[in-house]
């Protein structure tokens, strides 16, 4: 049918890659890193920077419709005239920690925030950074009319500032002030947050386009990075998503907004109309590069070392909450070793105790969806740490599932590009607003639990054992509901049965090739 771009601008650097539009089929690609930091203050003209180098030598020519993907969580005031007040707020800002905390408060704790919008306000949600705001530069703050994210803005740069402005109900999900349940604003957080209306986009749908630039061009919706990746890579309802970055991040495509008075889970929505509850963790690759600088290798020595020891770890346990943890909610703890006895004191042990640890907090994140009703046929694995033998070799066991670990790409610019083929299609009639064009699923190698499922929930259990004794009660009832499988246990045959699971997680540089974004739902 034609030639679509799918363009992601990650917290560090813009990927482009061109494809396609009936087979996905990747024609060419481009990147540029952005010139500035990617967090704190940024000047979002080094998006459209990096993003004219990313597309140098004619890389664009013959395209006929472009998606855009975006980092998350960025907040773009701008005033009445549409011109930014201030340098954009983006990533996981802790300056704006108290105001989350204030926030939550404010509107009567963190049940409150769940059932009015699906999410506790975090330091990183465009809400908290809002109160940041009006709290430290009031007289920016009073000049705000207009709120945009990341991708909301580079939509409108890209079609060359129209009076109408646009987003998704991925972009929108993210921001603290949309409803994935109800599917609307919640301008009153806005206010709760800033002290006054603004102007919010209009939140338009999966395949639809949010215009044509002056060339032409079809824009689609465009979406958020996490959002953006899943569909790139093709997962749907059946399929877990865990993302092995510094932090971990499990999420999945459900058919409903599952709404969580712990807060454990946020709520977003997805890229195809569906839903993306998503649950995180502070530790995940962390606490493997911790063990392996103690140890004094790097990452492959240390999943060398841990092939040496047995499941179990000679009884040694690594609670891996070397940052506080997020799931369970415990922010002011350390990690924790545990089982010391002379015949555990060697290295391969502790190396296997880390792994064990990591991927028993993530399934312990895993555990918190499928206590929602949330079932698992296949876990796909992203991040370069998915490629070590011993997170391979333990995995399925401790997960409880088939493990699917895919080949790196870019897969939120080919998220991206889907959804313009998409929006493409429907624009010429020959796509359904309801079905996304079916592209080839990823690349990849699966691992299954075999023989070793009793072993890996074992495991799960002498884990569960010790997190409870050192911190009792640290779940609470709401978040391991009496749909969670119990710890290790396989869902139907070790594979799960239901419903599906998303992408994503949040490291720096985005998802792109060897940073692994997620993105796409269903056979591509």
């Amino acid at each position: 049918m034609g030639i679509v771009a799918g363009l992601d601008s990650s917290s560090e650097s813009t990927r482009i890659v061109v494809c396609d539009s009936d087979t996905g089929a990747v024609i060419k690609q481009g990147y540029a890193p952005h010139p500035v930091g990617g967090s704190g203050d940024v000047d979002p003209q080094a998006w459209l920077m990096s993003l004219g180098e990313a597309a140098e030598g004619g890389l664009l020519e013959g395209v006929q419709a472009i998606g855009v993907s975006a980092q998350q969580h960025g907040l773009l005031a701008l005033d009445a005239g549409g011109v930014l007040v201030r340098p954009a707020l983006v990533g996981n800002d802790k300056r704006a920690q108290s105001a989350a905390a204030d926030l939550t408060e404010a509107l009567g704790g963190r049940t409150a925030w769940a059932q009015a919008v699906g999410a506790v306000p975090t330091a990183s949600q465009p809400v908290a950074k809002l109160r940041w705001l009006t709290r430290n530069e009031p007289d920016a703050a009073h000049r705000v009319a207009e709120l945009m994210q990341p991708h909301d803005w580079l939509v409108w740069q890209l079609l060359g500032r129209p009076v109408r402005r646009t987003t998704d109900r991925g972009t929108a999900s993210s921001s603290g002030y949309w409803s994935a349940a109800t599917g609307s604003w919640r301008p009153d957080l806005v206010q709760l947050a800033l002290g006054h209306q603004v102007r919010l986009p209009e939140v338009i749908g999966p395949a639809d386009a949010a215009g044509h630039t002056p060339e032409g061009l079809l824009i689609s919706a465009g979406t958020g990075e996490t959002m953006a990746a899943a569909f790139g890579l093709g997962v749907g309802v059946g399929d877990a998503v865990i993302s092995l970055g510094a932090s971990g991040s499990v999420f999945s495509v459900h058919h409903e907004a599952l709404a969580d008075p712990t807060g454990t889970i946020l709520s977003y929505a997805d890229a195809t109309g569906m839903h993306l509850p998503v649950v995180h963790t502070l530790n995940a690759v962390r606490a493997l590069r911790g063990t392996a600088e103690l140890l004094g290798t790097d990452l492959e020595g240390l999943s060398a070392l841990a092939m040496k020891s047995t499941p179990g770890s000679y009884g040694l346990v690594l609670l891996p909450y070397l940052e506080g943890e997020r799931t369970p909610h415990l922010p002011h703890t350390a990690g924790t070793l545990t089982g010391l006895r002379r015949e555990s004191m060697k290295p391969e042990h502790l190396a296997r105790a880390a792994f064990e640890g990591m991927l028993c907090g993530l399934a312990d994140a895993l555990d918190v969806l499928r206590g929602r009703g949330v079932q698992v046929r296949r876990v796909f694995l992203l991040g370069p740490a998915a490629d070590l033998q011993a997170v391979r070799a333990i995995a399925p066991a401790v997960l409880g599932a088939q493990v699917v670990v895919v080949q790196p790409a870019d897969y939120a610019a080919l998220g991206a590009a889907r959804q313009a083929a998409w929006a493409l299609g429907v624009s010429h009639g020959t796509h359904s607003p309801h079905e996304p064009p079916r592209w080839p699923a990823a690349a990849s190698q699966v691992f299954e639990p075999g023989d070793d499922l009793p072993v890996g929930q074992s495991v799960r259990q002498q884990y569960v054992a010790v997190r409870e004794q050192i911190h009792p009660g640290a779940f609470e009832p709401e978040a391991l509901g009496s749909g969670a499988v119990e710890p290790g246990a396989p869902e139907a045959a070790g594979h799960g049965t239901a419903d599906g699971y998303g992408a994503g997680g949040y490291e720096a540089g985005g998802y792109g090739a060897g940073g692994y974004e997620a993105g796409g739902y269903g056979a591509m």
